[in-house]
């Protein structure tokens, strides 16, 4: 039998100088100091256009120029700032590396948190504050990873973008959407990119460890409904209400079953999470989608609390948010408006577009209010396997399993650029830690110890990619 190569090795580095770490005791300290200091920065997005990311921007660009990097500032809003820097590779001829997180934080109630979200307090080996895990820990331990290399005097092979972005959590116009419009130069060779999400300690109960890398976002189909009627007084008998026409929309659409429709991604997930667990997957091969649907929803039982990260990804999904009508109690308006938040798998867009179709109905009109595309990166390709290995390398029980996020990134517009993205933030985290309820959560907050881990990870992958 031949000797099997590792993706390491097969990208020109030799296993020896991969396991070798350039992340110091400096850098470990200034991924929790960067943490701190980016949360203190104020970047709440509020939606349409109201944000400021200026002052944390700047500051990612003194720290990326004290590492002898040319950081470029770029708005297209005054104080809606994203910063943009090029690590040179040693390999002049290979593909480029994105890496990219954003700087802005959704809103915060300091009345509802145990410490000021934007304090950046670090209390009993946790760093609080909005930011911590949506994703300035990112952003803090890029910078902490690229000041380790300037000070050994250590280069990647190839060469990495590091984008730090405006208005993510929004709809990017002012960040990567802008970036990727105007800017595309300061892109150049770049085909696969790490960003958000992924890489997250998972545990779901039984002891053991899973790490979720991002390989797959759902796409989003933020809707508009319209319905119209004839407007008149309230007490009387009126068979054309744009409210009736428009609820009962809004019902047939909330209570609709969507059809299991697996990507390659969502499939090996399930995959691997059935040979984990000693269950039996053969009914993922389906092609009655009926039959299909059942296997699915089975093993998913089957697997428990580990299912949490695949289930909202087997299918598409729409979920009424929002409804408006009418002034006046005793007034039947002429009109009536719903938000619904749609979310797409790969492959599923002309599927969510003909069922809204039909389950709203000849009486309502809908349209997209924001419509992003659904992504599908290789899980089985050298790139995964690198960032499986650097996760193993640093947690050698775990179990890296890829998976497709069910809401969106930046890496929906870099996508555009031709850049292949893969949601990778490794964090250890302790069990009982909710992860996924820090975002846009109460008390968010991630452990420094998370941070160390996360460092140390992503200079072996990035290194190795």
């Amino acid at each position: 039998m031949a000797e099997s190569v590792s993706p390491v090795e097969s990208a020109g580095e030799s296993r020896a100088e991969w396991a070798t770490s350039h992340v110091d005791e400096t850098a470990l300290a200034e991924s929790v100091r960067f943490t701190s200091d980016l949360i203190r920065f104020d970047t709440t997005n509020r939606g349409q256009g109201e944000g400021r990311e200026r002052e944390a921007a700047e500051y990612v660009a003194a720290r990326l120029a004290e590492a002898g990097l040319e950081p470029t500032l770029l708005e297209k809003a005054p104080g809606r700032t994203n910063v943009v820097a090029r690590v040179a590779g040693t390999d002049p001829g290979a593909d480029a590396l994105l890496v990219h997180g954003h700087l802005d934080v959704v809103p915060a109630r300091a009345d509802d948190w145990r410490v000021h979200p934007f304090s950046g307090e670090i209390t009993d080996g946790v760093v609080w504050g909005r930011g911590a895990i949506d994703m300035k820990d990112a952003d803090a331990m890029v910078l902490a990873v690229v000041r380790a290399w300037a000070r050994a005097g250590v280069r990647p092979r190839r060469d990495i973008v590091l984008a730090f972005t405006a208005d993510e959590e929004d709809t990017a116009q002012y960040g990567a959407g802008f970036l990727v419009g105007q800017h595309p130069e300061l892109f150049d060779g770049c085909t696969e990119a790490l960003g958000e999400s992924g890489a997250f300690t998972f545990h779901p109960g039984d002891g053991r460890r899973l790490y979720p890398v991002g390989a797959g976002e759902r796409g989003t189909a933020w809707v508009r409904l319209t319905a119209r009627g004839r407007a008149g007084h309230g007490s009387r008998i009126n068979p054309a209400n744009a409210v009736t026409r428009l609820t009962a929309a809004v019902t047939r659409i909330g209570e609709h079953s969507w059809p299991v429709r697996l990507t390659p991604t969502v499939r090996a997930a399930l995959g691997e999470l059935a040979a984990l667990y000693g269950l039996d997957a053969a009914g993922l091969d389906e092609t009655d989608r009926d039959r299909l649907g059942e296997a699915v929803d089975a093993l998913l039982d089957r697997l428990g609390p580990a299912a949490a990260f695949v289930a909202a990804t087997v299918r598409n999904s729409a979920n009424p948010t929002m409804l408006e009508a009418g002034y006046k109690l005793n007034v039947i308006p002429g009109e009536a408006t719903a938000g619904v938040d749609g979310r797409v798998v790969p492959g599923g867009e002309d599927e969510f577009a003909a069922t809204l179709d039909r389950l709203t109905g000849p009486d309502v009109d809908w349209d997209y209010a924001h419509h992003e595309i659904p992504l599908s990166a290789p899980a089985d390709g050298p790139s995964f396997a690198v960032l499986r290995e650097a996760l193993l390398r640093f947690d050698p029980d775990a179990h890296v399993v890829p998976y497709c996020m069910s809401g969106g990134t930046d890496a929906k517009q870099f996508s555009r650029l031709g850049i292949t993205g893969y949601g990778f933030t490794p964090l250890r985290l302790p069990p009982g830690f909710d992860y996924q309820a820090m975002f846009h959560g109460v008390d968010e907050r991630v452990p420094v110890d998370a941070l160390h881990f996360g460092t140390r990870v992503l200079d072996r992958a990035l290194l190795a990619l």
